[in-house]
């Protein structure tokens, strides 16, 4: 399986050893062609990012479905708060709270974000019914599309099955709103089904394992599934599928000012299907700064672990620490990872939710010292950060901290991280793409400022030989390799 793929990476290489000088050049043209001055953007306020020079968002939109907060208002100034995060109006914990004697809370949260409020007993049994019978892949669509071309990235993966999706529905462009709830709904229920078999394919096509494709029990829960799909005995615990809910509880929505919700508002706004608009959300979370955190934690604190022997002393934690932030250990970024939140300031909800579930998990586990070495890193890394950084905003473990610890405590594989975010947060894009109809408003078309030079335009006998390197101070500040650095 492996030797046709290797044969067409090596023509690849290849090719591009053949024109490696020529390529060389045309990329010293495309980074220095693309290259701003940075002193630019404040010259013409640009608000970088969407973010105001405070760090605080640009408002681009209204909302309903949920609400971060993370400041209490006293006589007009802002004054750091424990975070609280509301799902159409409910507070998260309150929701959490209720839910921890009984099952299915994903499955209620999902109900509320899509139809505006939590759901009665009549309205969740019908939901849920709906839901479980739309919670299959038909053979053909497994074996023609999922087990072909496997890669490694099941994020590409499950872009790639949802894009496909499209040519299975006789109404794909239909953006009314009842065929448009219906393909969310249908694509919330497939997720699961899509991250797990495009796991188990690249196991098999790629690594040569067994292959283990499970369908989907009707009596079991979302997180029930997902555990007996993903594991090759089909067993969990109560504790586990609990502790599974609650995550994906609380990943499923946060505002419409993170990357890949803001992008399904501006995919939706073009009048674009289903489809398209959840692929490209897909492909936004995919991105390291957004939905890939819990990994780098994870790699971070198995850096403290090897490194670090004496972590159980705080004095050499400290120490550490220090040297990731002085970018001399790990991978020398100097950023302590799960650390800072760009709204939360003394809190993050999720953050404070997900560690109680962690711990029960780490006692089943009999992983209680490996949780401490997180507690520990958590209560020192806010102040190091905030005095090395000379911060005033207070420092917080975002959600990210716990949740790759948690994922592998669950044995759930480092390549579907990231793909149980996406099944977390599809019900917050399809019900910000629901919100997005609804309302009909304009295409999102913010604007870009040019500050290139006009030129004229010659025929190819006058163009001359142009170099912009042949400039010693250009070439300096624009060579390659400092171009290479910065990106």
């Amino acid at each position: 399986m492996n030797l046709k793929k290797d044969e067409k990476k090596d023509e690849i290489l290849e090719l591009a050893k053949n024109h490696e000088e020529q390529f060389r050049e045309l990329l010293e043209y495309c980074l220095a062609s693309g290259h701003i001055d940075q002193n630019l953007y404040q010259e013409y306020d640009v608000k970088r990012g969407l973010r105001d020079s405070n760090g605080k968002g640009v408002l681009t939109g209204l909302t309903e479905i949920s609400d971060v907060c993370a400041y209490e208002i006293e006589d007009g100034r802002k004054i750091p708060a424990d975070g609280n995060l509301y799902y159409q109006g409910y507070n998260v914990a309150d929701m959490v709270e209720s839910m921890k004697n009984r099952k299915q809370g994903f499955e209620e949260v999902i109900y509320t974000l899509l139809f505006g409020r939590s759901p009665n007993e009549r309205q969740f049994e019908m939901f849920t019914r709906i839901l479980s019978d739309m919670m299959e892949l038909s053979q053909r669509f497994i074996r023609d599309v999922i087990m072909k071309a496997s890669n490694e990235n099941i994020m590409n993966a499950m872009q790639r099955c949802i894009l496909t999706l499209y040519t299975y529905d006789d109404r794909a462009d239909d953006i009314s709103i009842p065929n448009a709830l219906r393909q969310s709904m249908q694509l919330i229920a497939k997720l699961p089904l899509i991250a797990v078999y495009s796991y188990h394919s690249y196991r098999h096509f790629r690594l040569d394992e067994n292959l283990l494709i499970k369908s989907p029990k009707k009596e079991y829960t979302l997180s029930e599934n997902l555990l007996y799909m993903l594991r090759e005995d089909g067993q969990f615990t109560d504790l586990e599928t609990k502790v599974l809910d609650i995550a994906l509880v609380l990943h499923a929505e946060h505002g419409g000012g993170n990357n890949s919700t803001f992008t399904t508002h501006v995919v939706t706004s073009s009048g674009t299907d289903t489809y398209s608009a959840i692929s490209a959300s897909i492909g936004s979370l995919k991105g390291p700064k957004h939905g890939g955190a819990n990994l780098k934690v994870q790699d971070m604190f198995a850096d403290i672990q090897e490194n670090c022997p004496d972590w159980e002393d705080d004095e050499r934690l400290r120490t550490y620490l220090n040297a990731i932030l002085d970018k001399k250990v790990f991978d020398h970024a100097g950023l302590i990872y799960g650390m800072g939140h760009a709204v939360y300031t003394l809190s993050d909800p999720r953050e404070v939710i997900l560690k109680k579930y962690a711990k029960y998990l780490a006692e089943e586990k009999g992983l209680q010292r490996q949780l401490s070495l997180y507690e520990r890193v958590e209560s020192i890394a806010g102040d190091l950060i905030m005095r090395k950084r000379k911060l005033f905003k207070p420092v917080c473990a975002n959600v990210d901290f716990y949740s790759g610890f948690v994922y592998t405590m669950l044995g759930i594989p480092r390549e579907l991280f990231t793909p149980i975010f996406a099944i977390a947060r599809i019900p917050g894009w399809t019900a910000h793409r629901m919100e997005e109809l609804v309302n009909a408003g304009k295409i999102i078309r913010p604007a870009y400022r040019y500050v290139g030079h006009h030129r004229p335009y010659l025929e190819f006998a006058d163009r001359p030989e142009e170099n912009p390197f042949e400039d010693e101070e250009y070439r300096k500040s624009h060579s390659l390799d400092e171009l290479e650095k910065k990106l």
